[in-house]
């Protein structure tokens, strides 16, 4: 019983201390080990075995990026303004040996070197430039505090200014800038929008006049076309007026010559025409003798008619 007691309690001994010795790292963190106080391995996750009392965990590194969000920090441009501006750094730890033993506060000597940075940067700046300018400040900033972590073990990945704040006076007068350049936008488009309204208000009349005028002319021509087909209809009627007259004259002349009366009706015809003569206004005619002898006949034999 005693000898069962005793390796009961040994396996409980030995159960105890293995599981104090042995130390689970997990993923994305890495442990420095110090052997009798110096450096002697850094753990990568997975299970590793401690040496009681000659080892210990020196620090526990977390491997994952990190973000670091600093306080806002004055600065002063080129010009005398003074600014707060904050920053934020994006980092990871690619070794944590050096992280564990190179600087003291790695988070805090970063910072400080941050805001140094920031300041050295900014100081050769003016504010309108430092307002406009984010992106090569970041890249000055990054290229600059990266150089200077590598010893401490730190890659940082980013570097962002958060917030630039000038002073309340600048702000106020920045706004009264940027309202009266909105204002003098809006004017400039109204203007222009007033402008274009005009320009397409006259092309307007300039094409009614266009089509106006298109619109007489073609009238006009209409107009003149309808007058000579009037005036052609109208002479085409006179003419054929006329050849019906001279028709019915030739056709008149032609029986009477069948008729053998030539000379008889020749000058009858002559004296109907000395007889419209005499409708006239005329106070004397002087009829030929021929034409007289003709009348007596014509007398003669109306007389004989009744």
């Amino acid at each position: 019983m005693p000898e069962f007691l005793t390796i009961l309690i040994a396996a409980i001994i030995i159960i105890l201390i293995l599981v104090f010795c042995l130390r689970i790292v997990p993923q994305g963190s890495a442990f420095v080990i110090e052997r009798f106080g110096r450096y002697n391995a850094t753990w990568q996750p997975g299970i590793h075995f401690m040496i009681p009392l000659a080892d210990r965990v020196a620090r526990r590194v977390l491997l994952k990026e990190q973000v670091a969000d600093f306080a806002p920090q004055p600065v002063i441009t080129k010009d005398n303004v003074t600014m707060m501006i904050d920053s934020v750094v994006y980092f990871l730890i690619f070794d944590p040996k050096l992280y564990a033993y190179g600087v003291e506060n790695p988070i805090m000597a970063m910072e400080n070197l941050t805001a140094t940075t920031l300041r050295n940067i900014i100081g050769d700046m003016e504010l309108d430039a430092t307002l406009t300018s984010r992106e090569a400040i970041n890249s000055r900033m990054l290229a600059t505090i990266d150089a200077a972590t590598d010893p401490w073990g730190i890659k940082v990945t980013r570097v962002e200014l958060k917030n630039i704040q000038p002073p309340a006076a600048i702000r106020e007068s920045m706004e009264k800038q940027m309202k009266a350049e909105r204002e003098k936008r809006a004017a400039i488009l109204t203007a222009e929008g007033q402008k274009q309204s005009m320009i397409l208000e006259a092309e307007g009349r300039k094409e009614s006049a266009v089509l106006n005028a298109e619109a007489a002319k073609q009238a006009t021509i209409l107009a003149a076309e309808a007058e000579r087909e009037k005036r052609i209809r109208e002479a085409e009627g006179q003419a054929e007026a006329i050849r019906q007259v001279h028709q019915a004259t030739a056709d008149g002349l032609k029986m009477l010559k069948e008729a053998g009366a030539d000379d008889t009706v020749v000058r009858l015809k002559s004296l109907e025409a000395f007889q419209k003569a005499a409708d006239g206004q005329a106070t004397k005619i002087i009829i030929p003798s021929e034409i007289q002898s003709i009348a007596g006949l014509a007398e003669g034999i109306i007389e004989a008619t009744k």
